[in-house]
């Protein structure tokens, strides 16, 4: 059952963006919940939504098994009047579902556009006649479907944007969710607050107690063990699990020997004297063995994922323990395409790698629906310390991810140390908005002059950004000075390394993490 009077809907058509979606309406104090094509009539009923909103999605609705809502869900919700906003795949479902007609172009539009405003009634409240929007699509609407007006333009969209001259229905080609959208925050609040009549009453302390009662009731008088790797997604889903069982909460850190500096000895401080159950398991050899020989990254989190598995399994059956609790954040899953009908980008070691055969009875990942920014808030309300909650995020496979090569000392402690120093010196420099900042280990090499010797060295590739919530990023405009004195050290200090490079693109197109 959805939290709060006032929900918003948003049907998952498999975009990347599907939760951000949902995420921003909530910024807005307004319950969202996440659901699928398949969802039924039923279903909406008992759910008696404010309002719903399409998501994008990487199919054309022409496609065969195109994502589509049934012809019955449809006439639902138009005969009972709940306000649609269709975005992008979605915009294009409503066209087709009222009479309207939808082509693939040869011109694409990715990136940043300009829109034209035509008509300001309804969404576009308040916005000025031209906007700067995210467009990321191939087909688009054509030809309007009947009692359809066109509130929007582009060069290459003549129909950008539509809505209903009788009902509360409007479609935007473009993502008003994304930040590079000026405007999309008010775009979507005159939907929630305009258009659907919300008030604005959740707030994240209730999806905290909402979540501390499923574990609470999931649990019940036994046991759970926790992946916690010291990261922000795992603490604050300890702190969650621990709010809700207590010292029936068991702690296992597993060293897999791809840390960071100094990373095993700060967790084990910080946790060991803490009231949950703390314990450390030294696996290195145990990974490094299975991990040999192996450079492909998808591969390597399938492994890991497999071996974390394992060593929680064989914990959990020491002392009793049935359910496994996870860190698992929403990029982890729309990344590695655990939503209906979204591609895998990459797969995550605790989502994508996880074997086919568990023995747990359940795994519970409290984090789920959220971003990175929200779990840091939610840490926050519980009480973790800033050191804890500022951390630049870390992948669960750990630094096999950051090399492009196999796993080996030398690959690792050049990543470690590397990324040591960027870490450094940046903090020294007081750079601020910095989402995401590591090294990469390069398995190509260049040549170098060292000691007026010729030197066939290592290249380093440092990727420093900055985001609001991991779906999208922008690579971080350091200043010179900083970029010298990182690469500088880098090449002093670690000495197999000759060349320091710096991933200047996006996301997208390319990940945060590059492997």
């Amino acid at each position: 059952m959805s939290i709060g009077e006032e929900v918003i809907l948003v049907v998952d058509f498999g975009s990347q963006y599907a939760h951000l979606i949902a995420r921003r309406i909530r910024e807005l104090k307004v319950y969202s919940e996440i659901v699928f094509p398949d969802i039924t009539e039923k279903e909406i009923e008992k759910i008696a939504p404010k309002g719903i909103i399409f998501s994008g999605g990487p199919r054309s609705v022409y496609e065969k098994d195109a994502p589509l809502l049934t012809d019955d869900v449809f006439d639902y919700l138009i005969r009972k009047d709940i306000p649609i906003l269709g975005i992008c795949y979605g915009h294009q479902l409503i066209a087709l579902k009222m009479g309207g007609n939808v082509k693939g172009e040869k011109k694409k539009e990715y990136g940043i556009a300009t829109v034209d405003i035509l008509d300001p009634e309804g969404i576009f409240n308040d916005l000025e006649n031209k906007e700067t929007v995210w467009m990321s699509h191939g087909d688009q609407v054509f030809e309007l479907p009947p009692g359809f007006v066109i509130t929007s333009k582009t060069d290459n969209s003549p129909i950008a944007a539509f809505r209903s001259t009788s009902k509360k229905i409007y479609g935007l080609q473009w993502h008003p969710e994304v930040v590079h959208t000026k405007n999309g925050q008010k775009i979507l609040s005159n939907f929630v607050y305009n258009v659907c009549g919300c008030k604005g009453t959740w707030d994240l302390s209730d999806f905290i107690e909402e979540n501390v009662s499923k574990i609470r009731n999931k649990v019940g008088s036994g046991k759970a063990v926790i992946a916690l790797s010291g990261g922000i997604d795992s603490s604050v889903a300890a702190a969650v699990a621990e709010k809700a069982i207590g010292n029936r909460l068991y702690a296992v850190f597993v060293d897999h020997g791809l840390l960071r500096k100094g990373e095993a000895e700060v967790v084990s401080k910080a946790f060991s004297g803490h009231d949950i159950n703390f314990k450390k398991i030294d696996a290195k050899k145990r990974f490094f063995d299975k991990l040999f020989g192996i450079t492909d990254p998808e591969k390597k989190r399938m492994v890991i994922g497999e071996e974390f598995i394992r060593i929680f399994e064989e914990e959990a059956k020491k002392i009793g323990a049935d359910f496994l609790v996870q860190g698992t954040i929403y990029p982890d899953i729309i990344e590695s395409g655990r939503s209906q009908h979204a591609d895998t980008i990459k797969s995550h070691h605790n989502v994508g790698g996880l074997p086919d055969s568990i023995s747990f009875k359940e795994i519970i990942e409290p984090l789920r629906d959220l971003y990175k920014d929200e779990v840091r808030e939610v840490g926050r309300r519980l009480g973790l310390p800033d050191k804890i909650i500022d951390q630049y995020p870390f992948p669960g496979p750990g630094l096999a991810v950051r090399i492009t090569g196999p796993v080996t000392e030398e690959n690792i402690r050049i990543c470690r140390e590397a990324s040591s120093i960027v870490e450094e010196e940046l903090e020294k420099a007081s750079i601020e908005n910095i989402w995401q900042a590591f090294a990469v280990t390069l398995e190509d090499k260049v040549v170098g002059v060292v000691g007026d010797q010729r030197k066939f060295g290592r290249i380093v590739a440092l990727r420093i950004v900055e985001s609001q919530d991991a779906m999208t990023a922008n690579f971080k405009k350091l200043p010179w000075d900083v970029l010298e004195k990182i690469s500088t050290r880098i090449t002093n200090e670690v000495p197999e390394v000759v060349s320091v490079a710096y991933f200047i693109s996006h996301k997208p197109p390319q990940t945060i993490e590059p492997c």
